[in-house]
């Protein structure tokens, strides 16, 4: 039987307290949260240092949680801790403090990403790669995963199991080496199962590809999944296409936007993908995340557990 459970980023409500946002995920119906523990997340619920130096602090953390019926599904450190330079250097003490915690929590899941390299030895920025011309840029490519990428994730894949983490998720986005199913087996190839995929249909909606079609060719590579919708914004991408470097505030001149589950993709859609998922064998969490700034937060995220708990292959209480 699928039981998919719902679950929470909870940046989705970041600007709510802890003890707001546990009695909120609580009375909407979340089974399970997904906690940021810095880089890209505000980390607006925990502090990492704080619960890695005090066995008090976390048995209060831990307690705060079940006691609303809850529970910790993943830690969260997505960031580019590939980049080359110090930003790169910030964002990997954040993951090694992140697998620290979670061997003191007891969690088996970290959901990150892949992280992106420069363009060579010499480069202080990333690049990202996307097409195969002009010819230096496949030079570029190879570098990056044969004499960058590879060697950081057979290493990550040993650090992570000594703290006893079973799964590593890695988010499909874009400016990521890892950003769809053919890169993320081209990484699972050589490192290993610990490397599975954080499915989030939204990344490839803007990139022009169809998360259903993903699902099915990942199978049971899939190790988590982001509930989170694009809105192709009609009248914009017809003129200037899906690749849109203005800052996702400047919502009502791209030519497509982050939304709230269902005001990009209806019901049916979702009904659609969380059937195939659960057809590939996956039964495990799907996690909220909102990141829509055309209303909001808890507007957003009350409208988006409505369509997951009309759309999940399973039933919920009244």
């Amino acid at each position: 039987m699928i039981t998919m459970r719902l679950c929470l980023v909870t940046d989705s409500l970041g600007s709510l307290s802890f003890k707001e946002m546990l009695n909120t995920s609580a009375s909407l119906g979340y089974e399970s949260l997904e906690f940021g523990c810095g880089n890209w997340s505000a980390v607006p619920h925990l502090d990492v240092d704080e619960l890695l130096a005090s066995s008090l602090k976390r048995a209060d953390f831990v307690n705060a949680i079940k006691n609303k019926g809850l529970e910790i599904e993943a830690l969260n450190c997505s960031g580019n801790q590939l980049a080359p330079n110090e930003e790169g250097k910030e964002h990997q003490a954040i993951v090694d403090k992140t697998f620290r915690l979670a061997e003191l929590l007891g969690v088996k899941k970290i959901v990150m990403m892949s992280g992106l390299p420069g363009g060579g030895p010499d480069e202080k920025l990333p690049n990202w790669i996307t097409t195969s011309w002009p010819p230096e840029t496949t030079k570029i490519l190879n570098w990056q995963w044969n004499e960058v990428a590879f060697p950081y994730w057979e290493k990550t894949v040993k650090q992570a199991k000594e703290y006893g983490i079973d799964k590593i998720a890695l988010e499909n986005h874009g400016c990521q080496l890892v950003y769809n199913p053919a890169t993320l087996f081209q990484l699972r190839s050589q490192v290993g199962e610990m490397i599975g995929m954080n499915l989030d249909p939204s990344h490839l909606f803007w990139m022009g590809g169809d998360p259903i079609l993903a699902a099915r060719h990942l199978g049971d590579a899939i190790y988590h999944i982001h509930a989170k919708d694009v809105r192709v914004e009609r009248g914009l991408v017809g003129m200037d296409g899906l690749l849109d470097t203005k800052t996702t505030d400047r919502f009502s001149d791209r030519t497509w936007n982050f939304v709230a589950l269902g005001c990009g993709h209806d019901s049916l859609w979702w009904s659609e993908f969380f059937s195939v998922v659960g057809m590939m064998g996956y039964d495990g969490p799907i996690s909220l995340e909102n990141e829509d700034q055309t209303m909001d937060q808890l507007t957003a995220v009350k409208k988006s557990t409505k369509l997951l708990k009309e759309t999940l292959p399973r039933a919920f209480g009244a």
